[in-house]
């Protein structure tokens, strides 16, 4: 080896696939782990189904809802469930919890379409479910895919009604029709964004008419009969309904290599998954160690569920109380010296569509964990930009436990740009940097991840936790 390469590889900064000289058995471990996150992304969907199994996982790993504990003590394990949509839960550590908490934050809502208010209508012969979109959506590519409805509707006596259709291979399926390409000379003179309008999303749902010559609407009857016979619901019951539209594809292996992962939802369901997983493997550590599990973040986090709230506040506030150290500005002081990891996805570097990116400050699949000093857009605007001494603390972590990862940016100066819970967290006084998967065609169905950035996240929090 000569000198000036001795000197580069001392000097660079080593941007290496992460997958080369992987061991066979290193290799088996990820994609173990991996299968049990594609389970946990076919049996979550929503939100709702994310904070249940998430539950289930928290239960079996010996925690216990903190509004059924008593005390605290180091070591114990609680979580607590807000409205069923978001959840917190921590492991108590054995250091003064005034010196600070370690905080990973992922959140559980995935871009989709939600059933409008008054959902149901006939026309010509067809009955179909009107929508409306949730979070940042490329109208045209839910056509032509297959549908699932998941979510409950709540009848005016506070009965609620699990719904879960088209998931199963007996099940049924949904979809949003398109124009054939012979008759979209119009439709294909739009702009890309307007291709499929927002009122064009109409989800099909069935066309026979109930056999009753005096009646109207006979399609549109004849699927609420159906609707009232399975789930005893009226028309009037949609309501005070949650019913989200998502698509039925399951998680699978990507590639002849099986080095990927395709799946909907994967923002930010990847992060939730890794930094739970993490917890999970987490004993009598030194610092508390909380993970938050958050609604609402793919439209502003706004909402009695959503990171802008007061309730992990209260949940935080719980456990002082319960150990029995709360007094005056104790909160603040807690948050102030706490760190946190806002463990949301990043836009991984697709050479198809390269000239987005800065390619010196893009993150790329397989290469590790992504962080984001700042996310916003046009001058960082709405970032809460990590201090150099928090970003050096966190290279030291990854480095010393030879962890890869990479620092980036979220597209060129003037194209990029996006939000998290960061911000949100750091207005609390915590330093925050946001840490999570690289993904390609991020909002889409069925987005792309590595497997050996899915572990690289398991194994990031898992240490910080533990720090």
């Amino acid at each position: 080896m000569s000198e000036a390469t001795k000197l580069q590889k001392s000097l660079f900064n080593d941007k290496r696939n992460g997958w080369a000289d992987l061991s066979e058995e290193k290799k088996n471990e990820i994609y173990n782990y991996c299968n049990s996150y594609m389970e946990f992304l076919n049996n979550g969907k929503t939100e709702r189904e994310i904070v249940k199994e998430s539950k289930n996982i928290a239960d079996s790993n010996g925690f216990k809802n903190i509004e059924e504990v008593e005390s605290l003590k180091p070591g114990d394990k609680v979580y607590y469930i807000n409205k069923k949509k978001a959840m917190y839960l921590a492991v108590i550590g054995y250091d003064n919890i005034e010196n600070g908490i370690n905080v990973i934050g992922a959140h559980a809502d995935s871009p989709r379409l939600d059933l409008k208010p008054n959902p149901l209508y006939e026309d010509d012969g067809f009955a179909f479910f009107k929508t409306q979109y949730y979070g940042g959506i490329k109208k045209y590519q839910w056509t032509t895919i297959p549908l699932a409805i998941h979510g409950v509707i709540v009848k005016k006596n506070g009965e609620s009604v699990e719904v879960n259709i088209g998931e199963n291979e007996n099940d049924p399926v949904f979809v949003i029709t398109d124009l054939l390409p012979h008759l979209a000379q119009e439709q294909m003179q739009r702009k890309l964004g307007d291709g499929i309008k927002g009122e064009e999303l109409n989800i099909l749902i069935g066309s026979i008419p109930y056999n009753d010559s005096e009646v109207s609407e006979k399609v549109k009857l004849n699927i609420l009969n159906l609707l009232n016979k399975k789930y005893g619901i009226v028309e009037a019951d949609f309501l005070s309904a949650e019913l989200e539209i998502v698509p039925a594809f399951k998680a699978r292996s990507l590639g002849f290599d099986e080095s990927m992962i395709a799946a909907y939802g994967q923002d930010d369901k990847i992060c939730v998954y890794t930094s739970l997983s993490a917890l999970m493997n987490v004993q009598n550590p030194k610092t508390t160690a909380v993970c938050l599990i958050a609604d609402k973040e793919e439209i502003g986090s706004m909402g009695n569920t959503g990171m802008q709230s007061n309730v992990f506040d209260t949940f935080i506030s719980e456990i002082l109380n319960k150990l029995g150290v709360n007094k005056p500005n104790m909160l603040d002081k807690v948050f102030c010296n706490s760190k946190m990891l806002s463990a949301d996805v990043d836009a991984g570097f697709d050479p198809t569509f390269a000239s987005v990116a800065e390619k010196n400050n893009a993150s790329y699949l397989g290469r590790g964990i992504g962080l984001n000093k700042y996310t916003g857009g046009r001058g960082k605007g709405g970032s809460s930009d990590a201090n150099a001494e928090f970003v050096a603390y966190i290279r030291n972590m990854l480095e010393n436990n030879n962890l890869a990862y990479q620092i980036a940016e979220l597209g060129k100066v003037d194209l990029g740009g996006g939000g998290t819970i960061a911000y949100i967290l750091a207005n609390k006084g915590m330093d925050v940097i946001d840490c999570g998967v690289p993904v390609l065609s991020m909002h889409a169905p069925y987005e792309v991840t590595s497997k050996f950035d899915v572990y690289t996240a398991f194994e990031t929090y898992k240490t910080f936790f533990n720090l």
